[in-house]
């Protein structure tokens, strides 16, 4: 019995490993895109909701949006960047072809809020970002 089980489970593991690959599969990576562009109030006040707008360039038809990436920092330092999702194939290369997404922000404290959206890296390889220091009013 112990010999037909084992067969059974090692002719399910060959024929599961053993598929080939299709060389015509559409291969999905995910990639950070520069924002342009951002609408931020100038000040908060605390306790209140605010929604923020981000605008990047798409740049090829083959790059979707697929989220933004918000990081909170210590210090109420806010890190935002756009992350598209990036299928291969034939791209066609777009041109002004601008995006906007929005998200809502909670003031929950009455220290400033630095926001650090990330706008690609510079010639040394370095992250840019475009900062914002945003007051809060009690």
């Amino acid at each position: 019995m112990r010999k037909i089980l084992f067969l059974a489970l090692f002719t399910c593991f060959t024929v599961l490993t053993s598929c080939s690959v299709d060389d015509n599969a559409v291969v999905v990576q995910f990639e950070p895109i520069p924002i342009e562009n951002v609408i931020i109030p100038m000040e908060f006040n605390l306790g209140e909701t605010y929604t923020i707008s981000v605008t990047y360039k798409r740049p090829t038809d083959c790059h979707s949006f697929n989220n933004l990436e918000y990081v909170a920092e210590s210090n109420n330092v806010r890190t935002i960047a756009v992350v598209a999702l990036v299928t291969t194939g034939d791209c066609t290369t777009l041109t002004d072809n601008f995006q906007t997404q929005t998200f809502n922000f909670n003031v929950l404290d009455s220290n400033p809020y630095t926001f650090k959206f990330w706008q690609g890296k510079n010639d040394n390889g370095q992250d840019m970002y475009l900062e914002y220091e945003i007051p809060v009013n009690n």
